[in-house]
C-alpha cells in the first residue's frame, strides 16, 4: 500500500510575499518527504483541488493535509471539512485532516530555540 500524499495546507493570500514565506517553510519538508506539496486554502495556487486533481492523475489515493495554523479556528472546524467532504466526492479519495501544527508540542519547542538564538545575537 502507498503511504498517502501529504498536503501542508496554508490559508492563502493574493500577497506573493505572505505565499513564498509559507513556502520557504514547507522547503525542508518538501525535500524530505516525497509527494508532500504546499496547498492554500484560498486566494492563492495551487488550491487543495488542483494538488489532489495532481496526485489522483499519479495514482494516489489518499492523502493527509496538515494544516499550517496555530490552532483550529473555523475554517479548520467548519470550512476544510466541507471542502475535503466536496473533494474525497468529487475525486474519490480518502482525506485525512490532521491537527494544526499550533498543536503540535515541537513547535512551541522551536518558537523557544528561535526565542534563545535571537537573545544570544541581542548586544548585551
Amino acid at each position: 500500500m502507498n503511504s498517502p500524499r501529504i498536503i501542508l495546507l496554508a490559508h492563502g493570500s493574493s500577497d506573493k510575499r505572505w505565499c513564498e514565506t509559507f513556502e520557504q517553510l514547507a522547503a525542508p519538508t518538501l525535500a524530505s518527504v516525497s509527494n508532500a506539496r504546499v496547498a492554500y486554502m484560498e486566494l492563492a495556487e495551487p488550491s487543495m483541488d488542483t494538488v489532489i486533481k495532481e496526485g489522483v492523475a499519479d495514482g494516489a489515493t489518499e492523502f493527509t493535509i496538515i494544516p499550517l495554523f496555530l490552532a483550529a479556528g473555523r475554517h479548520l472546524r467548519k470550512d476544510v471539512p466541507a471542502m475535503i467532504e466536496e473533494l474525497e466526492k468529487a475525486h474519490g479519495v480518502a482525506i485525512q485532516l490532521a491537527p494544526p501544527i499550533g498543536e503540535n508540542p515541537l513547535l512551541g519547542q522551536a518558537i523557544r530555540d528561535v526565542v534563545m538564538l535571537q537573545l544570544e545575537q541581542t548586544p548585551a
